[in-house]
């Protein structure tokens, strides 16, 4: 196995630079995508895939916005069944099974789910809640994913619900169900690994580079770093830019909805062998999800709340969010998790498309009914923005805005071809078990594991956990700055590790990140 990264995916500080210079001032590239989220980074491998010339930006760094504050979760579609929207189900089944069958098998993998049939869950529920798994199953089977991939839901007895979940409360406990879907390793890494993908596809990615003006035969930019302005030039312009898409394009309305997850110590729960499903009482289809991470941390959430007013850069979590998942914790568990033991907290703002009438803005549906399908809508102008949908269906997303903008722009290319196209560090199952290094580098590197790995054979103390307690080693950190495209402290510890979600580990790591970058930056210069 080489130890070198994927040829021409490597992104760094040096590429930023030299490749700003190239895009802005000069003739005009194919495509112009603003946004490196997840569908924003798509589409700029969907572009550079199919042979165009492609430039991305982004105001802030990849995976800033939205994408980093998921559940991590790639998901079949259930939910969306239940609300009768059986081609949004379709389709994430069939994402599902694509990142997890071929484009990213190392960062995607089964997540088992256990939904404790506790005396707050009545008979009827519980059979509702079968009858969805048993769909979400015959989803799998329409979307052609094999069941080695994802396993078939049960039911469990209240001894194997127990094994499974031993956090919970015991009494009145009759039993459980098992379920099945997708979860990254990590949202970000996801992310970094499009635009790596795209990168190496010969798209320019450039971070920290902020469109003041968009039109549709370009943008006019700002370099956050230098202040400098100019314009990039591009015969078409997709604008991927999330819950600010609408700051962009005007007659763009955008609802966002905030989904809030809090952060706990393994440690406070005890072993979770399983995620688990809790019904949020009174609710027939809602659930808060408890999310084992593998790194010493268990996420719980969601909440689905709307959200009015400015869009932040980076989303508050009200204490109300705190408190309604905390009393739905508390209902099944047998431990009391208390407010002191939330150690971090984050919420994401999903993109949903506002479709009530304009005369009547934000009237009717709560956000948790307003549809996730997406949406590609050409402004008067001619710029194409893309909105709606959510993490799992990014790469169709991206499709369908790269195919809107070949037709609006008659621009030479054939068809998307991203579905069979694996990601930076993919390979299948048997690959990677092959390969000699550490799992937890596997799992977040997949095939360039090793590479990170040689980091530490010229410097042994690259091999150090940067935390107690933490699996992230400071070779991570430079392989961040060398190959992802990190600039600063911020970039490395918040979207290529997730030190900084429990702000006392940020703060525990942050001097040895800026020893790591100041060797970097001196080592470059």
């Amino acid at each position: 196995m080489s130890h070198h990264p994927a040829p021409g995916s490597s992104l760094s500080a040096a590429r930023r630079s030299r490749e700003l210079t190239e895009s802005v001032g000069a003739p005009a590239v194919d495509v112009l995508v603003v946004g490196l989220g997840a569908t924003g980074a798509g589409a700029a491998l969907d572009a550079a895939a199919r042979g165009l010339s492609v430039v991305a930006i982004d105001a802030h760094d990849l995976a800033f916005g939205t994408s980093r504050w998921s559940s991590k979760l790639i998901h079949g579609g259930l939910r969306y069944l239940a609300s009768g929207q059986f081609d949004v189900a379709h389709e994430s089944a069939v994402e599902r099974g694509t990142l997890m069958e071929r484009t990213a098998p190392h960062l995607v993998r089964a997540q088992p789910f256990v939904l404790p049939l506790t005396p707050l869950v009545s008979r009827g529920q519980g059979a509702l809640a079968w009858a969805g798994f048993r769909a979400g199953d015959a989803l799998r089977v329409a979307a052609r994913t094999a069941r080695a991939t994802l396993p078939a839901p049960r039911r469990l007895s209240a001894m194997e619900t127990r094994h499974l979940a031993p956090a919970l409360r015991t009494g009145g406990l009759r039993g459980g169900l098992l379920s099945w879907d997708g979860r990254l390793v990590d949202d970000a890494r996801l992310v970094t690994a499009v635009a790596r993908t795209a990168a190496a596809h010969g798209a320019r990615v450039l971070t920290r580079v902020r469109a003041l003006e968009l039109t549709g035969t370009g943008a006019r930019v700002r370099d956050e770093l230098t202040g400098e302005e100019g314009e990039i030039r591009a015969r078409a312009v997709i604008n991927a830019s999330g819950v600010w898409a609408g700051g962009l394009v005007d007659g763009i309305r955008i609802r966002p909805s905030r989904g809030t997850h809090l952060i706990l110590r393994s440690d406070d729960l005890g072993p979770l062998p399983a995620g688990l499903h809790i019904p949020v009482p009174g609710e027939t289809n809602r659930f808060v999800l408890v999310l084992p991470q593998g790194d010493g941390r268990v996420y719980v959430g969601l909440t689905d709340e709307p959200v009015d007013g400015d869009i932040p850069d980076v989303p508050e979590v009200p204490e109300t969010d705190i408190g309604f998942l905390l009393d739905v914790l508390g209902s099944v568990l047998s431990v009391p998790v208390r407010r002191e033991d939330v150690v971090g907290a984050f919420a994401g703002l999903r993109p949903l498309l506002d479709t009530t009438p304009a005369d009547r803005p934000g009237v009717g549906a709560r956000t948790a009914d307003i549809s996730r399908r997406h949406a590609v809508l050409t402004s008067s102008e001619g710029v194409i923005t893309v909105v709606g949908g959510k993490l799992t269906t990014y790469r169709r997303m991206a499709e369908d805005a790269v195919d809107a903008a070949v037709a609006a722009r008659r621009l030479t290319a054939g068809p998307s071809s991203t579905a069979a196209l694996p990601l930076v560090g993919a390979a299948p199952p048997r690959a990677l078990d092959a390969l000699g290094a550490p799992r937890h580098l596997v799992r977040r590197y997949g095939t360039e594991a090793p590479a990170v790995l040689a980091l530490t054979e010229h410097d042994p103390r690259l091999g150090e956990r940067v935390l107690p307690g933490h699996p992230v080693t400071a070779a991570e950190l430079l392989w961040a700055m060398h190959h992802e495209g990190a600039l600063d402290e911020a970039d490395v510890l918040d979207r290529r590790t997730r030190i900084g979600l429990v702000p006392a580990d940020r703060s525990a790591a942050l001097e040895t990140v800026r020893e790591l970058l100041e060797g970097a930056t001196a080592r470059q210069g």
